[in-house]
């Protein structure tokens, strides 16, 4: 085997790095990137571990993952309130998840960086006016003016200061006494009651809470075992713009190892993942665990290539595989990937992305994903991993705790005409709390027969 090349933070400016922004002042970007390299990391190599620990349960089947959260994070919806409502949606599908599947269920946010954004092209006409496209709150604005689609580095640093006050909340929710099992009653949000979900939810919270309360009798309660007053809480997003990503890699003290300190774990997207890409490049050389969006462009042997490149020991736990192929797409596109990673002994992790292949332009004009789509790729999924006698390990959704009506569909029945109510993504559409609750039950269900079915073949 050819030994790779050595690897540094900054190796991958020799390779070619598609999506990333033009910046007219080069002197200003170097500045920022200083700027950050001197800034305290926003998560520590200890975490992106104990991650990584928790996702190598989840590829030998013993856990299920939860990723998700905004498309793309504003520094105009910035606000707590934002922050709260997310994560204790996140909660409400863990404990679904996790209460029918008989299984941890490993949170993992789209949150506290997820900025940055691909563009097919770097810039956008509208009429006679040609202005650099929208690449994200961290890179530009996206009002369509002069002065807003500047590509402006010190956004970099605004985002960092972003992202460590989300962080700081998010830890103080995830410890502090908000994810404690007896607040599950308080985690429902108030427009829910008009979910037909919310009265199940309601009522795993009443079981919850028996069964806390004969725990309690026996002497175990919150006060004496961590795990059900808080909870592990991870976030994630896409490497996409690699200047910021390399000012946040630093070299662990205890290990001596490289982790990008900007989030516990990492992407790479559909658009970046050729070979001798830049991006890749750059992943392959940090600790974190990495995920890698598969979708119907990828072959088989493709993918094996870039699984020896990213995870050449083979660690369990490293590598999450997010299929993300459409609804109608992913029974004939995934199984030759799931044979072939299977066949060499990768030790992955998959999980479903049923966003991303299944956007479509209503008649009214807005750009939305019909829920039914939503569901079919996650039925898809689940039954392509039972014919294959794999492990289906999570799935990756783009949602928000805010009442958008954003994705038609689903019980609480978003219409066409409804889009234009609350449409307020800054990019794709993303499901609303009671759409996203209502996934998880359909999620928990295909947990509980998954469960059923290994127990009969166990007997």
């Amino acid at each position: 085997m050819t030994r790779a090349p050595a690897w540094t933070p900054a190796s991958w400016r020799s390779l070619e790095a598609r999506h990333l922004p033009q910046y007219e002042d080069a002197s200003a970007l170097d500045e920022a990137v200083r700027t950050l390299g001197s800034y305290p990391p926003l998560v520590f190599a200890g975490e992106a571990r104990a991650l990584t620990a928790d996702l190598a349960e989840v590829a030998e089947g013993r856990a299920f993952l939860l990723q998700g959260g905004d498309c793309a994070e504003s520094f105009a919806e910035f606000h707590p309130d934002t922050i709260r409502d997310t994560f204790r949606v996140l909660l409400q599908m863990a404990v679904v998840m996790t209460f029918a599947g008989k299984r941890p269920v490993v949170k993992v946010g789209r949150m506290a960086g997820q900025f940055a954004k691909p563009r097919s092209a770097p810039f956008e006409t509208q009429g006679q006016v040609t202005l650099p496209s929208y690449f994200g709150d961290n890179v530009n604005g996206i009002e369509f003016d002069a002065e807003a689609r500047r590509n402006d580095p010190q956004r970099m640093v605004r985002a960092y200061s972003q992202s460590a006050a989300t962080l700081n909340l998010l830890r103080a929710f995830a410890n502090g006494g908000y994810a404690n099992l007896r607040q599950v009653h308080q985690w429902t949000l108030d427009f829910m009651g008009r979910s037909p979900w919310a009265e199940r939810f309601a009522d795993i919270a009443n079981r919850i809470g028996e069964a806390l309360d004969f725990m309690e009798a026996c002497g175990v309660s919150p006060e004496t075992l961590p795990q059900l007053r808080g909870t592990s809480f991870y976030t994630s997003h896409e490497a996409l713009l690699l200047p910021f990503e390399q000012a946040m890699t630093r070299r662990d003290s205890l290990t001596g190892d490289w982790y990008d300190t900007s989030a516990h774990m990492l992407w790479i997207g559909d658009r970046t993942r050729f070979p001798g890409s830049a991006h890749v490049e750059f992943a392959r050389g940090i600790g974190n665990p990495l995920g890698m969006k598969c979708g119907p462009s990828l072959a088989p042997d493709d993918l094996l290539r870039l699984l020896d490149t990213l995870n050449p020991a083979r660690a369990p736990g490293r590598i999450t595989l997010i299929a993300r192929f459409g609804h109608d797409k992913v029974e004939d596109g995934l199984p030759p990937l799931l044979r072939a990673v299977g066949r060499e002994g990768h030790p992955v992790v998959w999980s479903c992305d049923p966003m991303h292949g299944n956007v479509v332009v209503s008649d009214s004009g807005y750009k939305t994903r019909p829920f039914d789509r939503i569901l079919r790729e996650v039925k898809s999924f689940f039954a392509v991993h039972s014919a294959e006698g794999t492990h289906p390990g999570g799935v990756h959704i783009e949602m928000t705790g805010q009442d958008v009506t954003e994705c038609v569909g689903g019980a609480v029945a978003i219409t066409d005409e409804g889009l234009r109510d609350r449409y307020h993504t800054h990019c794709d559409p993303r499901l609303n709390a009671a759409q996203s609750l209502e996934l998880a039950f359909l999620v928990a269900e295909m947990l509980n027969r998954a469960a059923a079915g290994r127990a009969r073949d166990a007997a």
